[in-house]
């Protein structure tokens, strides 16, 4: 860990880990190689699931994948969970193997969150690929405001500090205390400070979305990081 890395910031990394982590889970689950041969299902497969994922249709106009792509990504996701969703221990446990030098189980918890977007504990399918489409076809906005519902914790439409702070931790809780060279422990709250500084326009002690959005799209870094993935399926 540079002094350059302490020095930028942790907004972009959140971002970065979140859509690399995010890959990585795509990876373990089967999702990321895409099958070359078409598949012979009309729909979704659905006689071995619990959960009935919404139709191809539905989801062709949910998302920006074809219908191929579709059927490919849920084949992966219903053999990795054949309940057809993932509950949160699975995802903190799933996430964990990335990190074993840290502790990942809060900013698991945090993007578990963001992903469970009907809030019943569990991620279905549906979720997961409408968070996908977000993260790598998605406009920068689209992009902008999934990582702004991440930090806001609690969904009522601001960042706090407490909020922004809660996911600081995390993030240096995942990368692991033995990082060179060593993380102060008021590291977190110092980029919290410089995070307000640079997105709390008007002073008023919280980041709206539209402060977010309009701060980031000013970020060189940050912009790159929207579209490092764009092209991964």
């Amino acid at each position: 860990m540079s002094a350059r890395w302490e020095s930028e910031g942790l907004q972009t990394v959140g971002i970065v880990c979140l859509v690399i982590m995010f890959l990585k889970l795509m990876h373990l689950l089967g999702l990321i190689d895409i099958a070359e041969t078409e598949s012979s299902d009309s729909d979704l497969e659905l006689s071995t699931v619990r959960h009935q994922p919404e139709g191809l249709d539905q989801l062709q106009l949910q998302t920006k994948f074809t219908r191929k792509e579709l059927q490919s990504l849920y084949r992966g996701f219903k053999n990795e969970c054949p309940s057809g969703m993932v509950d949160e221990e699975t995802f903190k446990t799933i996430y964990s193997q990335f990190f074993p030098q840290g502790d990942a189980t809060t900013y698991a918890h945090f993007l578990f969150n963001a992903f469970d977007m009907d809030r019943n504990g569990s991620i279905r399918f549906e979720d997961f690929v409408i968070g996908l489409s977000v993260l790598l076809r998605g406009s920068v906005t689209e992009k902008l405001n999934w990582a702004f519902n991440l930090y806001d914790i609690n969904k009522d439409g601001y960042i706090t500090k407490e909020e922004m702070l809660a996911i600081m931790t995390s993030i240096y809780d995942m990368m692991g205390r033995y990082t060179y060279p060593c993380v102060r422990e008021e590291a977190p709250s110092e980029h919290v400070d410089k995070f307000f500084q640079k997105m709390d326009k008007n002073r008023d002690g919280v980041v709206t979305i539209e402060e977010f959005i309009e701060t980031c799209q000013k970020d060189e870094n940050i912009m790159n990081s929207m579209q490092l993935f764009e092209n991964v399926i």
